[in-house]
């Protein structure tokens, strides 16, 4: 394609994140950083919360403001267009388009990626003149003056001409009349508003040119505004992909491409197809252009008028084979936008992501756009001729059924499970669960049938101990009675693990590159032989993610105790705990073994690592009741254990009198909890938080938890777990009720526990 330019690649690793969508969004801002996609002022924003429009600034920008709506924003990953890497931040409710494009992408990067091309970034003003004497020469003497018209428009915006813009032409247009009663003249500035959207700049020269153009045509002015049908700013997008990177299992790629173009011929000739033809389009385009501050509605506008400019309404994109047999796919359409405006500047979140996508122009981003146009379109078409439009996304579209039937935070994880167990994904099946769930009030413990059919594992809490046990110092631990269940299904090909409160759902492969929780999976399989079987891994998980409370170790024990009892293996609890203990090392690099200890065993203890490790149980001696308070926070095990071993090995005496310090404050702790000293207990937890905040693993939140804990009548208060976000945990005095209500009223979750005198076991407390 004639015009199409190649430019040298951006300083940045690039567009290619093979397991994005694996990570938690934390976890995905952190690799964005380090892929040079984000700053560190913008990393830690996004992570504080600080790009979210809030009402005041909202107030600001339309009128009678009562609150602010928010949508996911997710990146589409992958793009190379010319010969240059981008992401596309791209805000959307629909589940699946962000996956569909960025797998798209990939493909097309594979084939050398998107060409792509923009008009200047002209935008047309309409001026309508009506009741004149003569329009033919009205429609003359106007064309013939059209440089005196550019002139006082332009006067009008000096600095946008200084920028190289500015009107830069005039048309005259005779239209006729409703009814064939006469004639109106539509006059149009056609103005470059450089990287501007533009609109309030046109709408202010029709303005300032209308007593002009009255007088030069003896007509009346009256309609003077922008269109929408920005048809001299068009954006074009080329792929070309060839057969192999088509082909699929049980399918050619002949089979794949004629598919497609057959798919896209029916677009071009039904307007009913043609509709939902670039609705799919629209919904990349539109996502970017909400993500970027941009005028969606005017695109959207903009888009129909241009598919349906030959009187009727067609596709706005094309596939079809070239003489080489490959697939090739064209885009061509208006997209006027702009990177620079009061909309934009307005808004944090639209400027972090203008920045990460690093376009320097509207033209550019116009480019990139379109690409993200025909990349999604691309997806649409390859999976309803292949798989289906559905298949592959049950999870994504359970979820959003779930939220759908006004399912409460508590309850969503649980009717998640029922819909994915029964197979019956649909918004009338999930109110019924839910009101099921509700009708019970009190959600009761596993039942023996269920944990016939499921694995199930239990969480930790860390009383006392964290990271002195990474260095052979005892812990005191306890199990936290939230579940993780597994269940293990048939499957026709290769394994296949989901978590939907996680929203993952891929499949496990030897020999590829993991992140640690899949290689703690795959691990699983390879210490069991069963890495050849066919089988669907489902987990469903109570406890929250990254709050330091044991979740990847019970993972790991629902889902051994799971395969134990699908394939009739079983294997001890010690057996158990071994292999857990294995996928623990992969999840954090330097486990201490406590976490799967606890969830393996599911009693009270003092753990000290060691070959063979302590475990010495522990019964406790007076009721003892605990809430853990959880943050907002997420808390990275294996990051925090690095950072410490990191430090440890620059200044290791030091770090070692704290380990033993906090070890001295176990062995203590244990007789205190066994003769029924709470109050000493509760001290001995004021210390060792006081030496973990000198090892820097507190936070603000975390502070202000604590503090809010002591306050409501605690008797100690401590982090727990990896710190650095994630939770704490508070002894109370006498019953949960006080301590619970001042975290909660400090913008904490909890969950609160009882350990009963002369028992290991922990229960939770309503």
């Amino acid at each position: 394609m004639a015009g199409f330019f190649c430019i040298i690649a951006r300083a940045l690793k690039g567009s290619r994140i093979p397991g994005f969508y694996r990570l938690t969004p934390r976890e995905r801002v952190q690799t964005a950083h380090e892929h040079g996609l984000l700053s560190e002022a913008d990393c830690k924003d996004l992570n504080r919360g600080r790009t979210t429009l809030d009402a005041t600034l909202a107030d600001r920008m339309i009128e009678n403001v009562i609150g602010v709506l928010g949508l996911p924003v997710g990146l589409g990953l992958n793009f190379l267009i010319n010969g240059r890497e981008y992401v596309a931040p791209m805000a959307v409710e629909e589940p699946s388009v962000v996956a569909a494009l960025s797998s798209a992408a990939k493909l097309a990067r594979e084939a050398g990626g998107f060409r792509a091309e923009s008009d200047d970034p002209v935008l047309i003003g309409q001026i309508q003149v009506l009741n004149v004497p003569d329009p033919a020469h009205a429609a003359a003497d106007l064309h013939s003056r059209r440089e005196e018209i550019i002139r006082l428009a332009n006067s009008i915006h000096p600095r946008m001409v200084a920028r190289g813009g500015g009107v830069v032409d005039v048309e005259v247009h005779r239209r006729a009349m409703p009814g064939g009663d006469g004639e109106m003249l539509v006059l149009h500035l056609l103005v470059d508003t450089r990287d501007a959207m533009g609109a309030n700049l046109v709408n202010s020269m029709c303005e300032g040119v209308s007593a002009l153009v009255e007088s030069m045509s003896g007509g009346q002015v009256f309609m003077r505004i922008l269109s929408n049908l920005s048809d001299r700013a068009l954006a074009r997008a080329e792929v070309e992909i060839p057969l192999e990177l088509l082909a699929r299992k049980g399918q050619s790629g002949e089979d794949v491409r004629d598919g497609i173009a057959m798919a896209a011929e029916l677009a071009a000739v039904d307007p009913y197809r043609a509709a939902t033809h670039n609705k799919g389009i629209m919904n990349g385009v539109d996502a970017v252009a909400l993500a970027t501050g941009n005028d969606w509605r005017a695109l959207e506008a903009g888009a129909h008028a241009w598919a349906a400019r030959h009187g009727h309404y067609t596709a706005l994109s094309k596939w079809w084979s070239n003489d080489q047999g490959a697939l090739c796919g064209r885009l061509e359409m208006p997209i006027k936008v702009g990177i620079v405006g009061g909309s934009q500047e307005a808004n944090p979140a639209t400027q972090l992501f203008l920045r990460m996508m690093r376009v320097e122009s509207s033209q550019e981003l116009a480019q990139v756009m379109a690409a993200v146009g025909l990349a999604q379109n691309f997806s649409a078409l390859k999976a309803l001729v292949t798989e289906g439009i559905q298949a592959g996304h049950m999870t994504l579209h359970a979820r959003t059924v779930v939220k759908a039937a006004g399912t409460p935070p508590e309850l969503f994880d649980q009717v998640l499970e029922r819909l994915i167990g029964d197979g019956d994904v649909k918004v009338w099946r999930a109110r019924e669960v839910l009101g099921e769930l509700e009708r019970q009030r009190e959600l009761p413990d596993m039942d023996e049938a269920a944990r016939k059919r499921l694995g199930v594992a239990r969480g930790k809490l860390i009383l006392l101990g964290e990271h002195a046990a990474v260095f052979g110092q005892p812990a005191l631990a306890c199990p936290v009675p939230v579940h993780v269940r597994a269940q293990i299904s048939d499957s026709e090909d290769g394994i296949h693990m989901v978590v939907p409160a996680w929203g993952l759902e891929y499949r496990l492969a030897p020999g590829r590159k993991r992140r640690p929780w899949e290689r703690s999976a795959y691990q699983i399989l390879e210490e069991l032989g069963l890495e050849d079987e066919h089988m669907r891994i489902s987990v469903f998980s109570d406890l929250p993610r990254g709050m330091g409370l044991g979740s990847s170790a019970a993972m790991a024990v629902a889902i051994i105790r799971a395969m134990s009892k699908r394939f009739k293996l079983n294997l001890s609890v010690e057996r158990v705990n071994e292999i857990a203990w294995q996928c623990e090392q992969f999840a954090h690099g330097s486990a201490s073994g406590v976490d799967n200890t606890v969830s393996a065993y599911e009693t009270t203890m003092l753990y000290r690592k060691g070959e063979p490790p302590e475990v010495r149980p522990v019964i406790a001696g007076a009721d003892t009741w605990l809430v853990i308070g959880i943050s907002s926070e997420e808390s990275l095990t294996a990051v925090t254990v690095e950072n410490i071993n990191s430090a440890r090995s620059l200044n290791p005496g030091p770090y070692d009198r704290i380990f033993k310090e906090i070890g001295d404050l176990v062995e203590e702790a244990r007789s205190c909890l066994e003769q029924g000293r709470l109050e000493q207990l509760g001290d001995l937890m004021n210390i060792n938080h006081g030496l973990l905040n000198g090892l820097q693993l507190s936070t603000p939140e975390l502070e202000q938890l604590v503090d809010a804990a002591r306050m409501g009548g605690a008797l100690g208060a401590k982090l727990t777990g990896g710190g650095a976000g994630g939770a704490m945990v508070a002894l109370c005095a006498e019953s949960c009720g006080p301590v619970r209500d001042a975290l909660e009223k400090a913008g904490a979750k909890t969950i609160s526990l009882k350990l009963a005198a002369g028992g290991g076991q922990v229960e939770l407390v309503p």
